[in-house]
């Protein structure tokens, strides 16, 4: 029997995001006889799923961090890792800000390189624009370009590179039966945090400029106005979080505001949810958007992410240029309910059965060339 195909994902950190459950939820499907998923991070404080991929027989390898100034120390430990992992054939870099600096080391040490579009934005600010300008070397020195929907395609590597033939989106694609609604569930969690008939807007998210968590905390003040019974339950970690907090105290939302850190039981807080709020300022594809419907659960958000991941045409898109009393009145009028939307999913083909099998030809393939 022949080994398996050992992947290597630069994925930055193995924090929860966006892009790692994707990445995650992948490793845990795919057949680890034919596939195994290893790791390169540059965040080695953030390592969330690390127990999970050891558990998986995935391996972790830590490089220095890229701070601008330091190109020098970048490439060098770049160029020494290939020298010391030779049996490495495939490269799949889903870090996009600096990846012009270790692809093309990746593809003179003999390596087949993938870069992989998981956003449409680098946000603002002077990051972005350093960002921006690192990302332009992307489009030449790779063998495959992946996207998680055409408009991260496009905006990453140009509309010329999504009609070639190296050019490939990959769905957002999760374990559908795993994220079905549960009233089991949903009792487990209420009953975890004292809730019983409360309204529940939950979020799940890191908190980042990019998710909007600000403007998430004004919403939620308007419908707690109109619906004192409300709560808002805000899944995840981040940099903004302290400053969340800061600002549902200001406006005397402590005790309806449950900030519940990072969770390994998001298929089952969906379950325990009533409405799901999702106003990001950008998204490429958000895999939490097809969680939430494969839970049947109510979603609003901003028209900023694509209706490309609006399987059944039930997602209520409202623009960001409304303010936040104008959603309060769109999420309470809506009178939402659950619905059934397994089988668009997978029509869809956000069935992870199906893009596991995908994948593995893809490589198979590719280490076969």
């Amino acid at each position: 029997m022949s080994e398996s195909i050992r992947i290597l994902h630069m994925i930055g950190s193995l924090n929860v995001g966006g892009s790692q459950a994707m990445i995650i939820n992948l490793h845990k499907a795919i057949d680890k006889s034919k596939v195994q998923f290893d790791y390169i991070v540059d965040h080695p404080d953030q390592l969330y799923y690390e127990s999970v991929v050891k558990e998986l027989g995935g391996k972790i390898y830590c490089m220095p961090t890229f701070k601008g100034y330091n190109l020098f120390e970048i490439r060098k430990a770049w160029k020494q890792f290939f020298k010391d992992h030779p049996e490495y054939k495939i490269l799949h870099s889903h870090v996009r800000s600096y990846a012009s600096l270790y692809l093309p080391i990746a593809k003179n040490a003999g390596l087949k390189t993938i870069i992989h579009s998981h956003n449409t934005s680098s946000g603002k600010g002077l990051k972005a624009v350093v960002k921006f300008c690192l990302q332009r070397g992307l489009r030449k020195n790779v063998d495959y370009y992946f996207a998680c929907s055409d408009v991260a395609g496009k905006w990453l590597f140009g509309e010329e590179i999504t009609k070639q033939s190296n050019y490939h989106v990959l769905n957002n694609a999760i374990d559908v039966e795993k994220y079905a609604y549960s009233e089991m569930s949903r009792k487990k969690i209420r009953d975890e945090f004292n809730l019983k008939n409360e309204l529940v807007v939950g979020h799940v998210g890191r908190f980042h400029p990019q998710k909007n968590h600000s403007f998430l905390v004004d919403i939620f003040a308007e419908i707690h106005k109109k619906r004192p019974d409300s709560v808002l339950m805000l899944v995840g970690t981040g940099d903004l979080m302290d400053s969340v907090k800061e600002k549902a105290a200001e406006l005397k939302l402590d005790d309806s505001v449950i900030f519940t850190g990072s969770r390994a039981d998001v298929n089952e807080l969906l379950s325990a949810f009533d409405v799901f709020v999702f106003p990001s300022l950008f998204e490429g594809l958000p895999v939490t958007l097809v969680e939430v419907q494969a839970a049947g659960l109510p979603c609003f958000s901003s028209d900023t992410v694509t209706k490309e991941v609006d399987f059944d045409r039930k997602i209520n898109y409202i623009s960001l240029d409304k303010d936040a009393a104008y959603w309060a009145d769109e999420i309470i009028n809506g009178k939402p309910e659950r619905l059934d939307h397994t089988e668009a999913i997978r029509k869809a083909g956000y069935d992870i059965q199906y893009t596991v099998k995908e994948l593995t030809s893809f490589y198979q393939k590719l280490a076969g060339s």
